[in-house]
């Protein structure tokens, strides 16, 4: 294969689909993100991408990916879909809830791409017994494309964390490939982060040098030829919080806890230790704080840090995360596991090959 297929990558956040994309050999020549601190990390790391920094929803479609049309191979993209996770028929894939779901399909049509994934929610494909499932069928099928569409597990794709996506592969004009099969072998938290300085609440620095060697062959992968460490720094957490957290032992939470320190809380695993030997829970956007999920050190009294929960999400150690930290935890906890995008992009990238050889 002589030139790199091209990449268009919608809604791109920081580009978790992206890299592993180009970690199999694509080229990702267009982006679209509208946060401009998101956007910013995203140049960052994709230097060689354009990135169009805007709303797509005021984006003049015609002119902005008309000129692409038949030139690339695949579009990526995970448009956010609120309408899927409520019942009733009414709500369609062209609900006003899933608006931005429509300007996804409308870039499709306009590049007419060879290849297509979408990611997202996994009710998407499954509320009302498939009625949402059977509608984006229906939908990219009027526009010649042939899907194979399932929810997956990033876990069972070597990311040390249990996250369930759906994934809808498209193929125009013939047999979409089957979407890759996972593994029994598992990553855990500590294969992902045990080499990482041992910080307390408060320290760190954005930027390190490392001072253990690598315990796993996952974190001598991430590592790679890095030197340096960025985004190893922990939350600085209240006097209470970081004595309610002195009192939860390795593997126990909020249960514990005397009673004048429970307080109400929505998120599943408030103020609970992460277990080494397990996979992590999803990585939100909310994990430095203890309340807000499963997201407290194994033994140290704090948070995990944005390097952690990028270990967690397969992020290689010399992606860097910049801006805001509220910005840099959407940046992370929003993303698509890279490790997982690549395994999606082989797929492609073999079926690609196949036909060339045909």
């Amino acid at each position: 294969m002589q030139k790199k297929p091209k990449v268009i990558d919608l809604f791109a956040g920081v580009g978790g689909l992206s890299l592993g994309f180009q970690k199999q050999g694509f080229n990702v020549v267009l982006a679209n993100e509208y946060d401009k601190y998101i956007a910013k990390a995203y140049e960052k790391n994709h230097p060689n991408t354009h990135v169009i920094v805007g709303d797509i929803t005021q984006l003049d479609l015609e002119k902005t990916f008309g000129q692409y049309k038949n030139q690339i191979d695949v579009i990526i993209g995970g448009p956010p879909c609120q309408g899927f996770s409520q019942k009733g028929k009414r709500k369609t894939i062209l609900d006003d809830r899933n608006f931005l779901f429509q300007y996804y399909v409308a870039v499709v049509k306009l590049v007419h791409p060879k290849y297509f994934v979408m990611e997202n929610v996994p009710n998407i494909l499954t509320t009302e017994h498939g009625y949402f499932r059977k509608e984006i069928k229906k939908l990219f099928n009027s526009l010649g494309y042939s899907l194979n569409m399932s929810v997956v597990n990033a876990a069972d794709y070597g990311v040390p964390q249990n996250r369930k996506r759906a994934i809808i592969l498209g193929k125009m004009s013939d047999s979409a490939p089957c979407l890759p099969k996972g593994q029994k072998c598992k990553v855990t938290i500590w294969d992902a982060i045990s080499d990482l300085a041992y910080l307390n609440s408060g320290e760190g620095e954005e930027k390190q040098k490392y001072i253990n060697a690598p315990q796993s062959q996952y974190q001598k992968t991430l590592r790679g030829k890095a030197s340096i460490l960025y985004n190893h720094v922990a939350t600085k957490h209240s006097v209470l919080a970081v004595k309610k957290m002195s009192l939860i032992p390795e593997n126990a939470g909020k249960e514990v806890l005397p009673k004048e320190y429970l307080t109400k809380s929505i998120y599943s695993g408030t103020w609970t230790r992460m277990r080494k030997e397990e996979v992590s829970t999803t990585i939100t956007t909310r994990f430095d704080t203890p309340s807000s999920g499963k997201f407290t050190h194994p033994f140290l009294n704090r948070a995990i840090t944005v390097r952690e929960a990028a270990r967690i999400q397969s992020f290689p150690d010399d992606f860097c995360f910049i801006g805001p930290k509220v910005s840099q935890m959407k940046q992370v906890g929003n993303a698509v596991p890279p490790l997982l995008a690549s395994m999606i992009a082989k797929t492609i990238m073999d079926d690609i090959k196949r036909d060339i050889k045909q």
